[in-house]
């Protein structure tokens, strides 16, 4: 396992794992990763994925989701390591497109941040065109929940669930709902929402895939199917804790689309997916355990 720890936590690291703390920009680091141990085949999850940030500082993007990525692609090639699962993104697609998004969705990214996942993904499909890898890029819409032991610790954190967490539990004010008057049921945004053991299987069923010789490449949705509106996710946090969720009134924010829901049937079809976790309050209740467990998150 290679991190830089950036953005994550040495304690989220399994006891077992080997990590190799450094970056993609660092060759040393890099190669040791690769002659450490013998690799089948690369999970690629690192990059930035904050769209305020991206559209802020996008040549930061651009170097951290492109170029490294180029780094890693041609250190697979040096090691002879031909199969790669790469963590995408819902945001490769036109959000003005009809819902539910299918593959086949219209591409047309609203920020620097799905055009550097989406220009990513073509630079797998043009590697892959020369006979260099063979790739399954997974498209995630909102992770979200937690094992008995892992979960939500961001140390800027913009994801709604632990930010409404928070609010609950008093460690931070109450949390703005951007926009009341979306042409949605409620008037707020939906989206759709998965369960990050769910996740962590489509990874594991991906690198099946990929053992087999007979399998093209291929990008793949993963999410539930189902639309949750903002005003929807508080009153279910709010009947799973028992307590009431601090919140206010805020004006939308630009770029953010009224409704983002995945169709995950080709994932489904293809790897043989079937996601154990759908039931909202079931997500709800593993996040907010591990959160009341881990008040302030891993220990360092």
């Amino acid at each position: 396992m290679l991190d830089d720890l950036s953005t994550g936590h040495r304690d989220a690291v399994q006891p077992l794992a080997l990590l190799i703390e450094g970056s993609l920009r660092d060759p040393e680091k890099l190669r040791e990763a690769f002659q450490v141990k013998d690799i089948d085949c690369v999970v690629h999850l690192a990059g930035k994925s904050l769209v305020g940030e991206s559209v802020e500082k996008p040549d930061l993007y651009e170097e951290a989701n492109v170029e490294q990525g180029a780094l890693l692609l041609d250190a697979m090639r040096e090691h002879g390591v031909h199969s790669i699962v790469f963590s995408s993104s819902a945001a490769v697609y036109d959000p003005d497109t009809a819902m539910p998004l299918l593959e086949t969705s219209p591409l047309r990214p609203a920020n620097p941040y799905g055009e550097t996942k989406l220009r990513f993904e073509r630079m797998l499909a043009e590697r892959a065109s020369r006979g260099e890898i063979r790739y399954v890029s997974l498209r995630y819409f909102n992770v979200a929940g937690a094992s008995i032991d892992r979960g939500e610790d961001h140390r800027n954190e913009t994801h709604l669930i632990p930010l409404l967490m928070d609010a609950v539990l008093g460690s931070r004010g109450p949390v703005p709902i951007f926009g009341l008057d979306y042409p949605t049921p409620d008037g707020t945004a939906v989206r759709d929402y998965i369960h990050v053991l769910d996740i962590a299987e489509a990874h594991v069923r991906a690198i099946r895939y990929l053992e087999q010789d007979e399998g093209e490449n291929r990008a793949l949705n993963l999410g539930a199917g189902r639309g949750v509106s903002v005003r929807e996710m508080v009153e279910a946090l709010q009947s799973v804790t028992g307590r009431p969720v601090p919140t206010f009134e805020a004006p939308r924010r630009a770029g953010d689309p009224p409704t983002l829901i995945a169709s995950s049937e080709a994932a489904r079809r293809v790897l043989g997916w079937n996601p154990q976790f759908e039931d909202l309050r079931v997500i709800l209740e593993t996040a907010w355990d591990w959160r009341v467990r881990h008040p302030e998150g891993y220990k360092e």
